[in-house]
């Protein structure tokens, strides 16, 4: 029989991460097997400038708060060594995971929640290669300046027109 106290510290650990789980704008789960020290050091450092909360933690432990977090799908990824990405931001995480994973062979992006939906390694990927919130911003707001800019143009065309007229 485990002991008392270790066996409140183990609940208590998995209510936290159901916790996060649940507070978390995006999960994103990887193997980091194979990594060196410095390597890990460099990706917590990225991961915690970026506000994300990034642990390695037992699979048993993160089973039960999913079960706890309604979010058992996640489970099948939940395999060999895992590091759990907890971020406020949908896309921080996973951005910076997948740029790493790219450098690193060795850390391998398994799959994550988004907004309370489980998704696998290739909807990871692709929401890492979304822009920025600041470039789809800026994009929107070219897509509706557009017309004016257009509008303005066809306006001065119009009035340079008008003025080598009368100046003939």
């Amino acid at each position: 029989m485990p002991n008392a106290n270790i066996l409140q510290e183990k609940q208590q650990v998995v209510s936290e991460v159901a916790a996060k789980l649940r507070e978390s704008t995006s999960t994103i789960v990887a193997d980091y097997r194979g990594l060196n020290v410095a390597q890990v050091t460099e990706l917590r450092k990225r991961l915690r400038e970026a506000g994300v909360d990034f642990q390695v933690l037992k699979n048993t432990l993160v089973r039960r708060a999913t079960v706890e977090a309604e979010l058992t799908d996640l489970n099948e990824v939940l395999t060999g060594p895992t590091a759990v990405a907890f971020s406020p931001d949908a896309v921080a995480a996973a951005k910076i995971l997948n740029e790493f994973a790219k450098k690193n062979d060795a850390l391998k992006v398994k799959g994550g929640v988004v907004e309370g939906r489980v998704i696998d390694v290739d909807q990871v990927k692709a929401l890492a290669e979304l822009p920025s919130r600041e470039g789809l911003l800026s994009m929107l707001l070219s897509v509706l300046q557009a017309p004016i800019r257009n509008f303005a143009l066809a306006v001065k065309a119009v009035s340079e027109k008008q003025e080598g007229g009368a100046q003939a």
